[in-house]
């Protein structure tokens, strides 16, 4: 039997990750293109309260970011730890074929090494994480991985795409931000002007 890591979270997943967290992210909500018609909508009642509210919903769009930035970095590490475990399942398979030991060097501690001769063996233990390890046939174990493996690149690029969604989004705030402060700016410029012309 032959111990293996790297199989992490991934392992034991059969859900399919979601297709589209652009349907959870909200859309940026307004966009307004003629800002004075935007601000007479009696949801808007001053500028400082639209600008308020688009705030907020710019914190929101950074913390989705935030932990989309930590799910993408996670993933980045597990896909070449579940690559490395499968290619060992895969050279175990390859060796239990011929039948020959097989000579390897394990790590026992931060730069300290041991060698090893494994005879040929049918079963392999994926550490699953959480304290989990399962005993595996090999050619499951091969499937197993090779599912994982799957999943977290497909994940991996939805995460990318929701990445960029949410990049979009959060642009749109901040254009949005600016578009309601400048319209702001404006508006007190022209009743300035009025009230000094009326006096």
């Amino acid at each position: 039997m032959v111990v293996l890591m790297g199989v992490n979270a991934i392992a034991g997943c059969t859900r399919a990750p979601p297709s589209c967290i652009a349907c959870i992210i909200p859309r940026s909500c307004i966009n307004p293109e003629d800002v004075d018609e935007f601000m007479k909508q009696d949801c808007n009642e001053s500028a400082e309260a639209v600008i308020k509210r688009l705030d907020e919903q710019h914190q929101k769009y950074k913390f989705m970011e935030l932990n989309l930035m930590q799910k993408k970095r996670r993933l980045k590490t597990q896909v070449p730890d579940i690559k490395s475990t499968l290619d060992i399942v895969k050279h175990n398979v390859s060796k239990q074929e011929n039948g020959k030991p097989l000579d390897t060097q394990f790590l026992l501690s931060d730069q300290v090494y041991a060698k090893a001769s494994i005879p040929p063996t049918s079963k392999v233990s994926l550490w699953l994480g959480a304290n989990v390890m399962l005993e595996y046939e090999l050619q499951d174990a091969e499937a197993l991985l090779t599912k994982n493996l799957s999943a977290a690149n497909s994940a991996l690029k939805q995460v990318s795409f929701d990445l960029d969604f949410l990049r979009d989004q959060y642009t749109t705030v901040e254009v949005n931000m600016a578009r309601v402060y400048n319209w702001d700016v404006k508006r007190r410029q022209a009743l300035a002007s009025s009230s000094t012309v009326s006096s």
